[in-house]
């Protein structure tokens, strides 16, 4: 889950002026489309330990802990090269800077196909995260560039969803493939495809249109950056969705790394099988974060409201989940992933949220800084999330692996469930915005609200 704006800048991204003629849309399609596929691999990257996680066990006689930190690995490279991130695709341009990552993300996901041990295997795992933090901010910079202002908005969103297809191809597909070729074959396979979007990249992607007259905004520098930064963390209404996401997706990481080893060891079905019934959460969020953000935005015009009930409905949702663990009908799981997945739409209200309590002039910087809670939510729990699961292994093995018992899935979720908790207490400090910017409001100067 990534903000959309650019956490470089202390505005958000922005289509510079120009007095070229509008690009053939074709063009642009692709030149977007590119950037828009390698974050689909990122995103991919993202969830694929849980798919795995029963396959790295075997192969590297490993805990629940430690395939816990190995997920959360790539969220401590995605938060702490964020910001570095948006300053040298500024300086640098997307073509070069997301061949780069790419590229890096690509060389990641060999070694880890390639690893002979736990250490090479962490280490492949941090550089995929590394290379993954510029996609998504590339590729909403080619859209601020290559297309009209009025396209911004749209394509936003339209980069967003792909990441959720991303996720869902981290589902059933990514288990037919490690069917077919083996977990390391398949990072093989995804290495290649990363190194063959970063040559597409390098070859096809410009920075600009031809043609193009404007000039760029000055790049700020690291200075100013932190700077900012240091404003929008001393504002204390800052830290209410920051928290929230943060705890959010504390829970969510955790779901997407334990919910396939969950149904393998309980229900006793394939990997396959089990990603596929896990898929119905994917597929609900393509509909549930769009439907969220035009409900937020054109209907309720509300951003506390709509975060508050579907914190709540997703906290009631998992408490169904914790209490029923094992007991559910298999028809009725996916029934409640996909239920789960149109709650957690909530988490897209998070940005707005954070940029509307903040200087206008510091919207990317607040984006960047809340869209921090969730990627720390996850790098922080994953790992003490396994070892409590590990706490409640009585012994069991399967092919090599770990095979945990009901009540162990009961322990470690029931933790992520009080994430939920706290993710929903959080929601009601929220300041309601309206979908304005009250930062003057709330520092008790006069004056109308403004447009974020």
């Amino acid at each position: 889950m990534s903000g959309g704006l650019d956490p470089g800048r202390a505005e958000p991204v922005a289509a510079p002026v120009t007095t070229h003629r509008a690009p053939l849309p074709r063009l642009a399609w692709i030149v977007w489309g590119i950037p828009a596929f390698l974050f689909l691999l990122a995103f991919l990257h993202r969830v694929a330990p849980g798919v795995m996680a029963k396959d790295l066990m075997q192969a590297f006689n490993a805990s629940g802990a430690i395939v816990g930190l190995l997920s959360a690995t790539y969220f401590y490279a995605y938060a702490g090269f964020m910001v570095p991130a948006g300053l040298l695709l500024d300086a640098y341009g997307v073509r070069l800077v997301m061949t780069a990552g790419s590229a890096v993300m690509g060389l990641g996901a060999m070694a880890m196909a390639a690893a002979p041990g736990t250490g090479a295997l962490f280490t492949g795992r941090f550089l995929v995260g590394l290379g993954a933090t510029v996609t998504f901010i590339g590729a909403l910079k080619i859209a601020a560039t290559w297309f009209p202002p009025s396209y911004f908005g749209t394509l936003s969103a339209v980069t967003a969803t792909v990441g959720v297809l991303g996720a869902l191809a981290g589902t059933l597909p990514l288990a037919a493939l490690i069917g077919l070729a083996g977990w390391r074959g398949s990072f093989w396979i995804i290495g290649v495809l990363t190194m063959a979007g970063a040559a597409c990249c390098l070859l096809i992607v410009r920075d600009h249109p031809p043609g193009h007259a404007g000039a760029d905004a000055p790049v700020p520098g690291l200075r100013a950056v932190m700077g900012g930064m240091a404003q929008v963390l001393g504002n204390p209404h800052t830290w209410p969705p920051f928290l929230a996401f943060f705890f959010l997706y504390s829970a969510t990481g955790n779901l997407m790394l334990w919910a396939v080893p969950y149904l393998k060891d309980v229900y006793g079905i394939s990997t396959t099988q089990a990603a596929l019934y896990f898929s119905a959460t994917s597929v609900a969020l393509l509909v549930s974060g769009p439907l969220t953000g035009y409900l937020s935005d054109q209907v309720l015009k509300r951003r506390k409201l709509p975060y508050t009930v579907l914190t709540a409905s997703y906290l009631t949702l998992w408490l169904v989940m914790v209490m029923t663990l094992g007991a559910l009908p298999l028809w009725a799981v996916p029934v409640l992933f996909f239920a789960l997945g149109m709650t957690n739409g909530a988490f897209v209200l998070t940005w707005p949220l954070g940029r509307e309590v903040n200087p206008p002039a510091l919207a990317g910087i607040a984006v960047a800084v809340t869209n921090l809670g969730g990627f720390l939510g996850a790098a922080l729990t994953q790992g003490p999330v396994g070892a409590v699961l590990d706490a409640g292994w009585a012994g069991a093995m399967a092919g090599g692996a770990r095979v945990y018992p009901v009540s162990a899935y009961r322990g470690a979720l029931g933790v992520c469930a009080g994430f939920v908790l706290l993710s929903m207490l959080m929601t009601l400090l929220l300041k309601e915005t309206r979908g304005l910017n009250i930062y003057h409001q709330l520092r008790g100067q006069a004056g109308p609200a403004a447009r974020p």
